[in-house]
């Protein structure tokens, strides 16, 4: 068996297979299909400063090679995390991290600074990205400045690993790649979902409660990858990749591209077992070309 062990930044992971934030729960729901142990990281759901009753039904709408969602960040607030859910998810195996979001830079840094305070979260993932509230998440995400003010607010609030979530939904995220780094991020995800919708020609009107979504699933892959491939030569810091990742395949195509690890998101509800296929998937491509370590594939498609 290859090394799968990697890194990003201070954060060792045991292989670079994580789950995406919004699409396996809060890990335990998923203990009966999956070895939670066996994964890499698992990345809870997003975990705001106060509780958040997400959009109105309807809110997800399956498309052609993938799903829109507007689930809009429902949660119970991170107080209810930190006294209810963390001691049990602290009992995995595994490095579990919690996807934060808010409304201003404020509330991003209040509830990091009370995630901060929890010994076995060992870093979270900053949502500055999501398309499916009215107010902030993708607001920030799509201008440097935006992105750039968040991360400055949460670097001085959180002390662990800070990885910080892209959206897609930009001119150049190589850019915005630059400015979270400028402020401190220890690393970047990408990508979120891109904004789409569907229409129920019938009713002629939008399937959605607030017309538009997140697109995920395979159609997003092409768009991801490109993206993982640009800010590699942008950035200094790891990547994390994801975005219509399904197959082992897609997993190393996004670590040939730059990312020393991948999440796994949209594939969870089609197959709940799907992570630890990937994970035996990247072994075994790594045993037939020859590779003894995970990280010797990451960036390779850049050197030919």
């Amino acid at each position: 068996m290859a090394d799968l062990r990697t890194n990003i930044g201070s954060l060792a992971l045991k292989n670079p297979v994580m789950t995406a934030s919004g699409t396996f729960g809060y890990g335990l729901e998923f203990a009966d299909f999956v070895d939670l142990s066996s994964l890499g990281g698992i990345i809870v759901k997003g975990t705001t400063l106060e509780p958040r009753q997400g959009n109105p039904y309807p809110r997800m709408a399956e498309t052609a090679q993938g799903m829109l969602n507007c689930v809009g960040l429902q949660n119970k607030g991170v107080d209810y995390f930190c006294e209810h859910i963390y001691p049990e998810v602290r009992r995995i195996d595994t490095a579990v991290l919690v996807n934060v979001s808010g409304n201003s830079p404020e509330t991003y840094a209040e509830c990091a600074r009370r995630i901060a305070a929890l010994d076995d979260i060992p870093a979270i993932e900053l949502n500055i990205s999501c398309p499916n509230v009215r107010q902030g998440g993708m607001a920030f995400g799509v201008t440097c400045e935006g992105a750039a003010s968040v991360v400055k607010a949460v670097r001085a609030a959180y002390p662990k690993t800070l990885i910080v979530k892209l959206s897609p939904n930009v001119t150049s995220i190589a850019d915005i790649a630059r400015a979270v780094e400028a402020e401190g991020a220890d690393a970047v995800s990408l990508i979120n979902t891109l904004m789409g919708m569907a229409i129920d020609a019938e009713r002629r009107r939008p399937i959605l409660s607030i017309g538009t979504g997140g697109l995920s699933g395979p159609a997003v892959k092409p768009v991801a990858l490109r993206m993982v491939w640009q800010v590699y030569d942008a950035v200094k810091i790891p990547i994390v990749g994801l975005g219509g990742i399904m197959n082992a395949t897609d997993a190393v195509e996004f670590m040939l591209a730059g990312a020393s690890a991948i999440e796994i998101g949209t594939a969870n509800f089609i197959d709940p077992a799907v992570t630890t296929k990937v994970v035996s998937g990247i072994d075994d491509y790594l045993s037939r070309h020859g590779f003894s370590s995970v990280r010797e594939i990451i960036g390779a498609a850049h050197n030919g």
